[in-house]
Order: C-alpha cells, then structure tokens, then sequence
C-alpha cells in the first residue's frame, strides 16, 4: 500500500486523497531528458547518532520539525496535517541501510522507512499505529502501481514499545529484508517480474510519520492504516535512534544515461572509498594514528633493509630503484581508475564490503612501500654506487 511521502507532501495542503503508491521525483529520467545528476557520499560507510543533533547535518527535514534527544531524532504528529519528514541529501547505489526505530502508536498513525530513486524504485518498511505486533515490507518498481501486491507483514514483538533495528541489504540480485539481524523476507531479481520491476537505480533515504487513516485520504488508504486517526488523542511520536548506511558504490554522483531506468544505464562520477562515523571523532583518530604508527615502522623497516642491501651490491640498487619506480605506476594506474566514470557496481553486498576493506588496505600500505623504496632509490642507491665506484678505483 502507499507510502508516506505522497501524503507527507499532501499533509501540508490538508491530506489529499489517495492518488499513488508511491512518493515523488523531480526529475523522472524515464520520462523526462538531461534530469540532473543524484549528489552520492563518496564514503562507504556512514553511521548517524540521533541522540546528537549534528547528526541531522546530512539530512534535510523537508516537513514539519524534528527534533533530538535522549531517544534520538524525534518525529511527533500532534494535529491534523502534520507529517515531519527527513531526507538524506545524498543518493547510495546498492548496500545496506539499518534504522534503529521505536515506531509509533495511534490508530492511523503511519510510521516509514523509505528508499526512493528518481525513477520511483521504492523500499519500504512501514509500521501501524494500531498494529503492535507487525510490520510492513514492500517494494515498487519503476513506479509502478498496477498491482498491490508485494507486501508481506512479518511478526515484530511490540515494535512501539522497545526499538527494534530495521535492516535492508540491497544487492543487484537481491533486497533482503532484516528485524534484528533475523532475515524477514527475500525478494529476488528475477521474481520481480522477471526484473523489471526490481529496484536498481540510485536512492535516498526518507523517514516520517504520517496520517494514513486522516479522514481526508482515500477510503482504501484509511482501511488499510488500520482506521481513521483520532487525533484528540495526539501526539503520537516515533523515534529513530540511528541510521547506519554502507554504500556499495561510494561516488560523487550519479547519473543516468538514456530513459531505461535499468542498472546497466548508470553512471557512476567521481567514485572512491572513505569510511565515516557522525558520532564520533575518536575512533577514527585513533584509527589513523595506529595506521600512521604502522607506516612509520614498515617505512623505517624498509628503509634500514634497503640501505643494506644497496650497500652490498650496485645491481641490488638498480632493482630497487626498478621495483620503486613500477610500484608507484602502479599505484597512480589504481587511483586514477578509482576516480573514474562509469564503475561498475558491486556484485553484492559483501563483494562491496570486501572490495572496500581491500581498497583501504591498499592505500594504507602502499604509502609506507614507496616512500622506502623512493628513499632508498633517489638517496642511499647513488651513495652506494659511488662507493662501489671508489672501491674499483682504489684496486
């Protein structure tokens, strides 16, 4: 059934009627050309604390007023018309996105998780206000709302009391769909009408409470909220403590070529890998001082080895200065193809994963090996070929 955001928008102008499953775009590339390019993140992973209200500097509350505290961001329905909503102000392409929610209650009362592209690929997870023992999984595809069809309802154990963490991994053969690390629903590409309907364009992430059962919507709407919502009986409030994102695809952008909507017509601008966390700085300065520790050491191991060795033979330096000078081609050839256009996307989401764990390792260690071997080339090769030399000379 349809989700939030039609009528988060609609709230605003006194909650239209049922009009679509889905919520919007503003630019659809299946119907319109030269749409501009989706912002991305060029990090891979991003986590946000809502219980900190710098957490929201990424996301963009596009109704109402949202709040932090002590139960993280704080999304409150107290009258007819509201909605508050937040958006993330940039897109991911395949990946993992889990949200640590206490939904809310109140008849009618519709708490949403959405992922939304441009082409009106939709995932959902939405919770009932007068349904305290379920949730709701559904997709679109392609904006398609011939049919409402796809949704299942898994058993979730009091979900406006306690916080469960509501977890989507989202590969390009698949969208599995998790309550606390236990897998809830599977939807393969190829049962999504042969793929068709399968969503694999870029998305952003929406969040929101709504009033499904408000007695302005379309009887179909209100039936399936689970009623009209009273609202002498307001607030009703929803809590999102966190929201831990890994993107498959880290990029600057994304783009579409042609009107497809399919996978195979996006294009990928600026791609690299970062890791980032909202909360804290700590970990990750502790993070680089350990890496910083460990290439001092391997520079300095590398340079002490190499100092010996070229002293010992002129052709050992020749070598070196070789091996040195590949690596460092090697090493701009890998940069440069990370930063790109059109990568391919990740396999899956532990293929990113690995890929990305990879890549880091790659550039941590690659610094400390040419930094010795430059050394050992450019400074300690010369002294000991012209130490070689005056020996020969003195014989």
């Amino acid at each position: 059934m349809p989700s939030f955001m039609k009528f988060a928008t609609a709230a605003l102008a006194v909650a239209a009627p049922l009009v679509s499953a889905q919520t919007y775009s503003d630019c659809n590339p299946l119907k319109q050309s030269n749409c501009p390019a989706d912002k991305g993140s060029t990090e891979s992973t991003l986590h946000f604390d809502f219980t900190q209200a710098s957490a929201l500097e990424q996301w963009k509350t596009t109704a109402g007023t949202v709040n932090t505290g002590a139960n993280g961001a704080e999304f409150t329905l107290a009258k007819k018309g509201d909605a508050p909503t937040i958006r993330s102000n940039f897109y991911i392409w395949y990946g993992e996105i889990s949200v640590e929610m206490k939904s809310a209650p109140g008849t009618g009362v519709v708490s949403s998780i959405v992922l939304e592209s441009d082409t009106l690929d939709e995932v959902d997870w939405e919770a009932l206000g007068g349904n305290n023992a379920q949730i709701e999984t559904n997709y679109f595809g392609k904006g398609d709302t011939s049919t409402y069809d796809r949704d299942t309802w898994p058993n979730v154990a009091t979900p406006h009391d306690v916080f469960h963490t509501y977890t989507v991994k989202w590969t390009k053969d698949q969208m599995i769909w998790s309550v606390d690390g236990n897998v809830v629903r599977t939807l393969n590409y190829a049962d999504a009408q042969g793929g068709a309907r399968f969503p694999q364009t870029p998305m952003d992430i929406r969040i929101g409470i709504w009033a499904g059962g408000d007695s302005g919507n379309g009887q179909g709407t209100i039936d399936w909220a689970g009623g009209l919502t009273d609202y002498s009986k307001a607030p009703f409030s929803m809590y999102i403590k966190s929201v831990t994102i890994k993107n498959d695809n880290p990029a600057q952008s994304y783009s579409y070529n042609g009107n497809s909507g399919n996978a195979d017509s996006i294009q990928v601008n600026g791609a690299g890998v970062t890791a980032r966390s909202t909360t804290s700085s700590e970990p990750a300065s502790t993070s680089t001082q350990a890496s910083t520790s460990a290439s001092t050491a391997a520079s300095t191991e590398a340079s002490t080895s190499a100092a010996t060795t070229l002293a010992t033979s002129a052709a050992t330096t020749l070598a070196t200065t070789t091996q040195g000078s590949s690596t460092a081609k090697s090493t701009e050839a890998s940069s440069t193809a990370g930063s790109s256009s059109g990568v391919s996307p990740s396999s899956s989401g532990a293929a990113g994963s690995s890929g990305a764990s990879s890549a880091s390792a790659s550039a941590s260690s690659s610094p400390a090996f040419n930094a010795a071997s430059s050394l050992a080339s450019n400074y300690l090769g010369p002294i000991s070929l012209m130490g070689l030399i005056t020996a020969m000379l003195q014989l």
